[in-house]
């Protein structure tokens, strides 16, 4: 089953649209849980300058099946031009944690 779950990280500039982002992809089940990294500093190259901002990541927890869902969901709702989009296989863990992630992604 471990598979089958995923976690896919986005970063966002501004504490409220975490929340709103994390919050509504959870509410439309397309992820089972969502985490919110307190901010930190990144510090990037954006048009041939380098930048350094204060971000927020958003953690989802969700399957490998609604992955695609959720991508667009996350692009569509993103301040971003180029939002990051980084996903991570999960190769273990509770068995009735991974059951979880895949009832709450899987509504009936």
């Amino acid at each position: 089953m471990a598979s089958e779950i995923v976690i896919a990280q986005t970063t966002i500039d501004d504490e409220e649209r975490a929340k709103d982002l994390a919050r509504g992809a959870v509410e439309i089940q397309l992820a089972a849980c969502a985490h919110i990294d307190a901010p930190f500093s990144a510090v990037y190259r954006w048009q041939g300058a380098i930048e350094t901002a204060q971000e927020w990541r958003i953690s989802y927890k969700t399957t490998l099946d609604r992955l695609p869902e959720l991508e667009a969901w996350v692009a569509n709702k993103h301040t971003y031009d180029v939002p990051e989009w980084i996903t991570l296989p999960v190769t273990g863990g509770s068995d009735a944690y991974l059951s979880w992630v895949v009832e709450e992604t899987h509504p009936e």
